[in-house]
């Protein structure tokens, strides 16, 4: 929906990236502070997601502060988690602290976490709030993209590539670890494009003797092996994975790599950049056009507003394992 420019003058929006940091959320912080000033708001931020807030320390942000951002990982308003947040009376004396300060709408990026902190803060009196899904593991309900996705599985399979080299030169055999919450999204994606042989996801589980008989099938010929495997509920659950793997194919040598925090860093990606532009410029113009407690989305290409996710819901998860398939196929 086109909306020509009007004058906000006076209006202030407070901006805030709450949760795991993920690359281009300063891209959309851009964006926010951007067309935000072309639109007449005056645009507030704080550091630290909602313990910023709690720490009722606020502060303008002008087109210039942004300038030379949009290359830089991670958030320039720094991320973090509050459990203080969690408590009425806290959040009663932040809504009091905004209100004093005439601060009428919030943009919040982040996650599930993040998008619960900003209903019941708008549900309680307090300004009116749209969210900007930033988050690697592209888990979030409502939206097929999250800010930080493509950046993540990019550095993932620039790691495997590197991986690759020396299993092969090596015969050393590798189980390759990556982020994605309940969610294989990532996995599904870093193992099909990097060549993995297996992928192993929450959603379509594997026993452990059944992936033994498939590294052991006879018609297998290739020196080098990767497992990629996500991280599921148990960040480092690859060790105990390749522990039970030496038992079953004790001809084998295994090692891990768990990527961790690696895939949320780096410059973001051309995708992450154009996105998280486009969706700070969408969380303006949905408050201009008076939406809220909903977010910036894509669903099959397109950018819309969604309702903030069921916080008592599942994350998104893998719906089929055509793509696990795929690459049982191209690995053999």
């Amino acid at each position: 929906m086109a909306i020509r420019k009007q004058s906000h003058t006076h209006q202030k929006i407070l901006i805030l990236s709450s949760g795991g940091d993920s690359p281009g959320m300063n891209a959309a912080i851009r964006a926010v502070v951007r067309s935000g000033n072309y639109h007449g708001f005056e645009t507030y931020a704080c550091h630290d997601g909602y313990q910023g807030l709690i720490e009722q320390e606020i502060f303008t942000m002008n087109p210039s502060d942004v300038a030379g951002c949009i290359q830089r990982g991670g958030t320039i308003l720094r991320s973090g988690r509050s459990k203080e947040f969690h408590k009425k009376e806290t959040r009663d004396k932040v809504r009091a602290f905004l209100k004093r300060k005439n601060v009428e709408y919030l943009i919040a990026i982040g996650g599930d976490g993040t998008y619960r902190g900003a209903t019941l803060l708008q549900d309680e009196g307090g300004p009116k709030t749209i969210g900007i899904p930033g988050t690697i593991d592209n888990d979030i309900v409502g939206t097929d993209y999250t800010i930080g996705y493509d950046t993540a599985r990019n550095t993932a399979v620039n790691a495997i590539d590197k991986i690759r080299d020396t299993s092969a030169s090596s015969g050393l055999y590798f189980l390759v670890e990556t982020m994605g919450r309940h969610s294989g999204f990532l996995a599904v994606d870093v193992g099909l494009a990097g060549g993995a042989e297996f992928i192993l996801t929450p959603e379509f589980p594997i026993t452990i003797p059944t992936l033994a008989k498939r590294i052991m099938a006879p018609k297998r010929k290739k020196q080098s092996l990767i497992i990629v495997v996500s991280e599921s509920d148990s960040p480092g659950r690859s060790f105990h994975i390749a522990q039970a793997l030496k038992l079953l194919t004790p001809k084998f040598d295994y090692r891990v790599c768990v990527l961790g925090h690696i895939q949320r860093g780096g410059s973001p990606t051309t995708m992450d950049r154009i996105t998280a532009s486009i969706m700070g410029d969408m969380a303006i113009k949905g408050l201009m056009a008076g939406k809220s407690k909903c977010m910036t989305a894509m669903q099959s290409g397109k950018y819309l507003l969604m309702p903030f996710p069921d916080p008592n819901a599942p994350s998104r998860c893998l719906g089929n394992e055509d793509l696990i398939k795929l690459n049982s196929v191209l690995a053999t």
